[in-house]
């Protein structure tokens, strides 16, 4: 009973779309023989309930405009690439044709003025904790900043040394970590995909406030 393959019946030929039409019908006139109330028009059961608009204009699909900003924003993140260390080769692999971040709607951005996202990638020294704080700065709102590895997460192997600062969320505020000495590049598509769910959430929580 695999999909696509037309069954054969006393009518003909039975595909599936008649299949689960018919189990559907067939489930209400169960119910209702055991007296159960089944009101399809207002979308109980597995049919959503159609309101004034689905009804003047069908196919017309409504949201709030701060969830329509948000969708647009996690589709075109623009992020400023800050490698620092070994972590750094596979955030540029990640870029490549074999894993094409650009089927994201993530474009790298060479200047922090146009960024929206700083993804901090390897072993933060202490000499560069300046010119991180002053490139994060530079960045407009919103922005978002991915920590990639474990030394931009929390020192790394080089925990608790004299130069090495101890996670760049010291600095800046973290919104994803992704783990990994190094990670690999499917680790940092998942936390740019994490990210785009905190866009979308942070949207829905603000709408409800509001």
């Amino acid at each position: 009973m695999g999909y696509g393959f037309p069954r054969q019946c006393k009518r003909g030929v039975l595909r599936d779309a008649d299949i689960h039409r018919d189990t559907f019908l067939w489930g209400h006139i169960w119910m209702e023989e055991r007296g159960a109330t089944v009101d399809i028009a207002s979308g109980q059961g597995n049919l959503e309930p159609r309101s004034i608009l689905n009804k003047a204009a069908p196919g017309v699909v409504t949201a709030k405009s701060e969830e329509l900003i948000a969708l647009a924003r996690k589709s075109s993140l623009w992020p400023m690439t800050f490698g620092l260390a070994c972590c750094a080769i596979e955030m540029i692999s990640t870029y490549m044709a074999h894993h094409d971040l650009d089927r994201f709607g993530i474009v790298t951005w060479p200047s922090p003025r146009q960024s929206d996202v700083m993804i901090v990638a390897g072993t933060v020294v202490k000499k560069m904790a300046e010119p991180i704080k002053l490139l994060y700065e530079q960045m407009p709102e919103p922005k978002w900043v991915i920590a990639m590895g474990s030394c931009a997460t929390n020192g790394g192997p080089y925990y608790r040394s004299y130069s090495v600062v101890m996670g760049v969320d010291h600095l800046v505020p973290v919104d994803v970590y992704v783990p990994g000495c190094p990670p690999r590049p499917e680790a940092l598509m998942e936390g740019i995909m994490k990210l785009q769910d905190k866009i979308m959430q942070d949207a829905k929580e603000r709408g409800r406030k509001a």
